[in-house]
């Protein structure tokens, strides 16, 4: 606040808080007016009671609120939130998850730094490295996932950052974050884990090793898909320059998606656990059925990560893709034959989606990198949702029923 004032009783001791709790409680902290919901500050500017004190706030002398580019209470009671979930240091929101990436990058990292990534990355994130950050100076290569011996033999010198998503997306593929992190340290480079698919009340990568959380908020934090929004946690250090790209460039995120995302939160285990439950269920399921060549799912005990996957996560999360008899045409006539399930790309929303990922997430991949991304022209993602599964399963069951013809 710019002005210091005692709030006493009025804000929640969250000092020994659990989890749900404090995706509830967190970050808030009441005014004079003693609102009990969360306020929402939509203002561009602060104003000063003098030019000293103007002065000094622009300085960093005096606490005060500057400008909501990189200043707004409501932005940091959602920040702060995130960083209590995550275990993190500091949390800095982001106008994207997409934006979350760049801001990490373009703050930690210079030209002629090398950068690790996981080759099974959301297309979007392929093409943020190749088609941008190369273009700056920044060295990139792709590794194997899973394969820790893979990730050292791939360090160079001058290698500063590892990438991952772990589960990736759309695979379901997973590494062992402590191992990695150990990997990272002994190179001397970060390692940042997106942790989009499964949020804090899944996977705490922090505590197992990792330095930076990366979010698209636009998914499982929101939770209804109503708004944009990324998230960078990590050590305060790491963050004060993420915070000072924020200030500079400015891909901010609004007040108003800020206030939607802690209306999020408020819901996130409760949801998680209603969307992995259905998941499951989906999952085993599909892989019962003839038409289904291959369910990609870490809950299922035929995932070859399954055990790892019991290990640092407590669910298994929403996303499973799964592999048609047939090609293109044969994914694309089962999605076009449900008419329950939307079809579209995005995924973390109350209302289960299918995409077919060749053609649209990945689509503006090469077919060599596609294939080496084990993104084939057979596969097909489904996000579930909070519909009741059976319906659900009898939507899938006309994809089925296409296929058979």
């Amino acid at each position: 606040m710019t002005i210091e004032w005692d709030a006493g009783r009025l804000d929640s001791d969250l000092s020994e808080a659990g989890f749900a709790t404090l995706a509830v409680r967190a970050g808030q902290r009441r005014g004079p007016e003693a609102e009990h919901g969360e306020a929402l500050f939509l203002t561009s500017s602060y104003v000063f009671r003098s030019a000293a004190d103007a002065a000094a706030c622009f300085a960093g002398e005096a606490k005060g609120n500057v400008y909501s580019r990189y200043m707004n209470p409501t932005v940091r009671t959602f920040e702060e939130r995130m960083a209590a979930l995550e275990g993190a240091e500091q949390a800095v929101a982001t106008a994207s998850g997409m934006a979350a990436i760049m801001a990490m990058v373009m703050s930690l990292c210079s030209a002629g730094d090398h950068i690790l990534v996981s080759r099974s990355v959301f297309g979007a994130t392929v093409s943020l490295f190749d088609k941008y950050f190369k273009r700056f100076g920044v060295e990139v290569d792709y590794v194997v996932l899973a394969d820790l011996d893979g990730w050292k033999s791939a360090c160079k010198p001058n290698t500063k950052l590892f990438f991952v998503e772990s589960p990736s997306n759309p695979l379901a593929e997973l590494v062992d974050i402590r191992g990695l992190a150990d990997v990272a340290h002994a190179q001397g480079a970060l390692l940042a884990v997106d942790n989009c698919f499964c949020t804090p009340a899944l996977q705490k990568p922090l505590e197992l090793g990792a330095d930076i959380i990366i979010h698209s908020a636009t998914k499982y934090i929101d939770g209804q898909g109503r708004c944009l929004g990324g998230v960078v946690a990590g050590r305060r250090e790491h963050m004060q320059e993420v915070v000072g790209f924020l200030r500079t460039a400015g891909p901010t995120l609004s007040p108003f998606n800020a206030w939607v995302f802690l209306k999020g939160l408020e819901t996130l285990r409760l949801r998680m656990q209603a969307h992995c439950a259905s998941a499951q269920i989906l999952a085993e399921w599909l892989e019962q059925q003839p038409e289904v060549e291959h369910v990609y799912y870490a809950g299922l005990p035929s995932h070859p990560q399954h055990e790892l996957a019991k290990r640092q996560q407590k669910a298994f999360g929403a996303v499973l893709s799964f592999e048609v008899a047939g090609g293109r045409e044969a994914a694309w006539r089962f999605i076009d034959a449900t008419r329950l399930l939307s079809i579209t790309a995005n995924l973390g929303d109350s209302k289960s989606t299918i995409t077919h990922p060749a053609t649209t997430t990945h689509g503006r991949l090469t077919p060599e990198t596609r294939a080496t991304a084990g993104i084939r022209d057979n596969l097909i993602r489904v996000a579930v949702g909070l519909e009741e599964v059976e319906d659900l399963q009898a939507d899938l069951q006309r994809g089925l029923a296409a296929l058979r013809g």
